[in-house]
């Protein structure tokens, strides 16, 4: 596996970042079940993990074009953390694609 250039300010687990890395891989191969499976097994053991979160968000706006379900996971996000700049941009792109009744 690659060297991490960032610093791991959620204070995650090695096998959580792991964990991590292997769900974004699969989704660049375009393996999203299995990246999807990954991440939700990771939120059933943390429910407020920021990096899991963000990661879905990602994944079902951009590979699946499931932008309520980005949205929302984007909002869990802002709920943890309000500052967070990245889900707040992404909210707002995926938000614009979708239609209110």
């Amino acid at each position: 596996m690659s060297e991490r250039q960032w610093r791991n300010s959620y204070q995650l687990s090695q096998d959580q970042l792991n964990r991590l890395e292997e769900a974004e891989e699969r989704m660049e191969m375009l393996e999203i079940d299995k990246a999807e499976e990954v991440l939700l097994a990771m939120l059933e053991e943390d429910a407020n993990c920021i990096p899991v979160l963000n990661n879905l968000g990602h994944m079902y706006g951009r590979y699946l074009s499931d932008f309520e379900k980005a949205v929302e996971y984007y909002e869990k996000v802002l709920e943890i953390e309000p500052d967070n700049a990245w889900a707040r941009d992404e909210r707002r792109r995926y938000s614009r694609y979708l239609t209110y009744d």
